[in-house]
């Protein structure tokens, strides 16, 4: 498995920006799918964007489409997910998990809190 620490959550306003950072440790992540997901009090954790490792290939949630950006740097080992726009419904703790040939999410960061004040 990978280890995924994730850093950079914090508290901003509504419009505001955040930059979340994942440093994978344990294996190279050739061939990985490296993606984010958020879970907000008293609901499911959802998608919120993937990036494949290789192709750099991205795709996002509907609800976060044109204000993140999920991208990687492959000499640091890191994924980074950019945040403008925010909205208080952003609010979550943030997870980054790591995709082994892109099937089942099988490594899981600690999460990092974003909160979004109105």
């Amino acid at each position: 498995q990978v280890q995924l620490v994730e850093s950079g959550g914090g508290s901003v306003q509504a419009g505001g920006s955040l930059s979340l950072s994942c440093e994978a440790s344990g294996r190279t992540l050739s061939g990985y799918r490296m993606g984010w997901f958020r879970q907000a009090p008293g609901k499911e954790r959802e998608f919120v964007a993937h990036i494949f490792w290789s192709s750099g290939n991205t795709e996002y949630a509907s609800s976060v489409k044109g204000r993140f950006t999920v991208s990687r740097d492959r000499a640091k080992n890191t994924v980074y997910l950019g945040m403008n726009s925010l909205k208080p419904e952003d609010t979550a703790v943030y997870y980054c998990a790591a995709s082994p040939g892109g099937g089942t999410y099988d490594s899981w960061g600690q999460g990092t809190q974003v909160t979004v004040s109105s």
